[in-house]
């Protein structure tokens, strides 16, 4: 046993909503108050307010990370049968989203330094496996003659994706482009194109965003939300969230029950305040485990490239005997995850894809070396020093 046997968790849950119990507690006042639970005001200050932190002109609250991204694609237009293109390192919501819209995932491997997609791999995946349909001029699949219709780019662990090359070929290839931002609120890019940082959630047609509660902005529950500068997207969802409502009784689609809870939205109204301070926090402790891990032999720190501003959502280091490790941080009081151990083409859920051992090489080594280190905002340089200490024994 290295050090004391005080308990590192992975992540605090408890000491944010304490520090904030009389605001969410008036939060919850209010609501029992005026009896508004679903919709109102709080819903609509809140998405207001998360549409100017994301640097968006719209924001659509739903009840989940989820249905945000399955409302996402299914507003920007994608049609049974079409072909959107993601990454395999990724949780399962991603693909979830893709094929609960009726659409079908394919893949590009990732960047080995960033674990976000990689640009090349797609470049090469539309001009490789794809031929060009003269009426739509989108690319079409050539194995299964199916149209790519979008591409949904990770920002993972708190890191956006490459977006300016993304962006590009989207452009060229016409193709609509939702970001998976449901662990990066507030990360942000410096694009050249544009010559100025932009923030996540601002860059795609659309993107999604998960209020779970150990993200960065985390709800007292589900939540999730929308950003867009579509006018006809941001609609197209409202409806969607509303059972397909127009407005009361009239049904233009069959829609969802994906409203975001009134409660919910003012607890994160709350918390919005406070969270760049929080990302802050974060980044400090990053740059402090990168401090102390750097001569560790067999570990491999995150990198952080410089057209980057990660908000941490995930620590995540890789290392040699990962599992072995594990256990003795285990062992030693300190928790970890796995974010994540298989990915997305091999598990179960996705067999009939047909997807073997060896398709997409880097995600695989890297879901088999990955360990996300405790990472929240009130982790002290005790705990983290503890953490080093127990990696290098």
């Amino acid at each position: 046993m290295i050090g004391n046997k005080h308990k590192i968790p992975f992540l605090d849950l408890i000491t944010p909503h304490t520090e904030l119990e009389e605001e969410l507690t008036a939060v919850f006042r209010q609501a029992l108050t005026s009896g508004g639970f679903i919709g109102g005001p709080l819903v609509a200050n809140f998405e207001r307010d998360f549409a100017d932190f994301s640097n968006s002109k719209y924001c659509i609250g739903v009840s989940s990370g989820t249905d945000a991204l399955r409302f996402a694609v299914m507003a920007a237009g994608v049609q049974k049968g079409d072909i959107v293109i993601t990454v395999p390192n990724t949780f399962i919501a991603t693909t979830e989203a893709i094929t609960q819209a009726n659409a079908l995932p394919d893949f590009v491997d990732i960047d080995e330094r960033t674990y976000n997609m990689d640009p090349e791999k797609l470049q090469e995946y539309l001009e490789t496996q794809c031929d060009m349909d003269k009426k739509t001029g989108r690319p079409v699949k050539r194995a299964t003659g199916q149209p790519v219709t979008a591409v949904i780019p990770v920002h993972l662990y708190g890191q956006t994706a490459d977006m300016d090359p993304i962006l590009e070929m989207a452009e060229r290839y016409g193709l609509m482009v939702i970001e998976d931002a449901c662990q990066a609120h507030g990360a942000g890019y410096l694009s050249k194109r544009r010559g100025h940082w932009r923030t996540a959630g601002s860059m795609g047609h659309a993107a999604a965003f998960s209020f779970y509660p150990g993200k960065n902005l985390g709800a007292c529950g589900e939540g999730g939300a929308v950003t867009t500068d579509d006018e006809k997207i941001a609609q197209k969802i409202r409806i969607l969230r509303d059972h397909g409502q127009s407005s009361k009784y009239f049904h233009e689609v069959e829609g969802y029950n994906g409203r975001l809870d009134a409660l919910q939205a003012g607890f994160l109204g709350i918390k919005l305040r406070y969270l760049a301070r929080w990302n802050e926090n974060r980044r400090q402790n990053a740059d402090r485990y990168n401090r102390l891990l750097k001569n560790i032999d067999g570990l491999r720190t995150p990198f952080e490239p410089s057209w980057v501003k990660s908000v941490y959502h995930l620590y995540v280091i890789r290392v040699e005997k990962r599992d072995e490790r594990q256990r003795f941080l285990a062992d030693n009081h300190i928790a970890t995850g796995l974010h994540y151990p298989l990915p997305i083409h091999l598990q179960k859920a996705y067999a009939y894809l047909g997807h073997r051992v060896g398709d997409y090489p880097i995600s695989e080594r890297v879901a088999s070396e990955i360990l996300s280190l405790p990472m929240y905002p009130g982790l002290t340089e005790d705990q983290q020093e503890r953490v080093a200490e127990c990696l290098r024994a």
